[in-house]
């Protein structure tokens, strides 16, 4: 909920006790000053707390009796799903996703009449997306709405198959779309989209080659899909279908969709991916077409908030520790050997820390949710002297986006819009250099920067699970008529969220 906080009277309490975690900083947009010191800690002024959600100009009053059931309001408005029936009157026929001829009696005694069998999804079924209660703000890692952490429910669409669909599967055709950068898992994902799809008996899936680029680059044609040709595309990385960032306008994407006649898109991206496909959606409904659209989100980084994990990340975290073990051993065996390890993460450190954190063998972690200092007393510099005196080497690992204010940014950016990072490792290693030159001791340093040996390759599998069950998932509230939605895993449970442009800051 993008927020912005007011706050007028004596509250007496610290940053740190309102600042209740920076998940919820990032999450929540919230910011909190209060500009007059408090002049005793006993002060019991009632304060006028008020949120404002900027994206509905809701404005929560705490003081409110009401406040919870305004702002519930507003969340549920937010994650509301649109759908086919918003646009279309359309009557619902009964589902080609058959789970009872695919069931097998345990055995004579098993005597459930076919009818009674569940394994369908409601579509008022929802998920809670926080299951922990804080008694307080200053509880470890709390997460609140209001300063006294209120028990706030926050529901979210649960995922599956339903009993009833919108569509006619010898109808529709379906595209699939790959955009952005690699990623493991993405062949896992296209392959269990097309295996769901044809399932439900849809024949006509294709796949649109290099990101959005193939809706409009000459030379570049889609490609017919099926389970025969997918069938083991997952036991190699990449992308089957290629990828590329950036692309056309999106009224030109809708254009060649509606001369394509796609009715069902499916759009495996990042953020700046979502935010086309939600545009691509808002088109299709201007344009009234009967066109169903879902970003299943893809970033390495797991910096999605409010998903449990995202896709390849695990198999990232497992392909950086053979980097980090490489400059453990390389420092090691070196007199005075330092091993220097930069892992990609974009905008977090979680790549860097869990790879630390599993790899037993780093010193040193440096990531962008925590600000350090090179020099100095309390530097990394000066730290790691002391490691070469005590250990004799050490190792460090640096998340790219760490300390980019120790460096000159051109605030140059990408073709997806992202903003391009100064080289962090780089510049360490340098800096290491030149201070271990200028006290005068001797130092060996291992530079490495595993970048796309992390993300070139196969999905290991933790994620390959990950992967099918939302590729399935995907395919699976099409049908039924959800229009702009991305599938997730929150909570331990496949949910469906509505497809926005999502934020890339989650905490650690």
């Amino acid at each position: 909920m993008a927020a912005a906080v007011k706050t007028s009277g004596g509250f007496c309490n610290t940053q740190q006790q309102w600042l209740h975690s920076t998940r919820d900083l990032f999450l929540h947009g919230s910011t909190h000053s209060n500009a007059k010191e408090c002049k005793s800690k006993k002060a019991k002024k009632p304060i006028s707390l008020r949120v404002k959600a900027t994206s509905t100009k809701v404005e929560l009053d705490f003081n409110d009796p009401s406040w919870k059931q305004n702002f519930q309001e507003d969340w549920d408005n937010r994650f509301n799903l649109p759908r086919i029936t918003d646009i279309y009157d359309l009557k619902p026929r009964p589902t080609t996703f058959s789970l009872k001829k695919q069931r097998t009696p345990t055995g004579d005694e098993d005597s459930t009449p076919m009818d009674m069998w569940n394994g369908y999804v409601n579509n008022d079924d929802r998920a809670l997306m926080k299951v922990i209660k804080y008694s307080s703000p200053t509880s470890a890692g709390a997460e609140c709405i209001d300063p006294d952490c209120s028990w706030v429910e926050q529901w979210v669409h649960r995922a599956g198959p339903r009993k009833d669909i919108y569509y006619e599967p010898n109808e529709v055709k379906a595209a699939i779309v790959t955009c952005g950068g690699l990623c493991p898992g993405l062949n896992d994902v296209i392959r269990q989209v097309v295996f769901t799809l044809e399932t439900y008996g849809v024949k006509n899936i294709v796949g649109i080659p290099f990101g959005f680029r193939g809706f409009f680059e000459k030379g570049l044609k889609e490609m017919p899909l099926s389970r025969n040709l997918v069938e083991n595309i997952n036991l190699a990385g990449g992308s089957f279908l290629g990828v590329s960032r950036g692309g056309a306008k999106t009224s030109e994407i809708v254009d060649s969709i509606q001369a394509r006649r796609i009715d069902m898109l499916f759009v495996l991206g990042g953020n700046g991916t979502h935010a086309g496909a939600n545009a691509i959606h808002d088109e299709c409904r201007k344009r009234k077409l009967k066109v169903s659209v879902v970003a299943v989100p893809k970033t390495i980084d797991n910096d999605i908030p409010l998903m449990d994990k995202t896709f390849g990340f695990d198999t990232a975290v497992e392909e950086a520790q053979r980097a980090i073990n490489s400059a453990y051993i390389e420092a090691r065996s070196a007199y005075h050997g330092i091993g220097l390890v930069k892992l990609m993460g974009r905008s977090s450190g979680f790549i860097a820390m869990h790879a630390s954190l599993s790899s037993g063998q780093v010193d040193v972690c440096l990531i962008p949710e925590v600000s350090f200092a090179l020099d100095g007393e309390y530097g990394v510099l000066q730290h790691l002297e002391q490691l070469i005196k005590n250990k004799g080497f050490c190792v460090v690992c640096v998340a790219e986006a760490a300390g980019q204010e120790l460096l000159q940014n051109s605030g140059a950016t990408d073709a997806s819009g992202n903003t391009i990072l100064s080289d962090i490792g780089v510049h360490m290693q340098q800096k290491i250099k030149t201070h271990f030159k200028g006290i005068g001791v001797h130092a060996d340093i291992k530079y490495i920067d595993p970048t796309y040996m992390v993300r070139a390759c196969r999905a290991n599998a933790s994620d390959a699970i990950l992967c099918t069950v939302l590729g399935q998932n995907a395919s699976m509230e099409r049908l039924p008529g959800s229009v702009a939605s991305l599938p997730a895993s929150a909570t331990l449970t496949m949910c469906t969220f509505r497809s926005r442009k999502s934020s890339r800051h989650r905490s650690v």
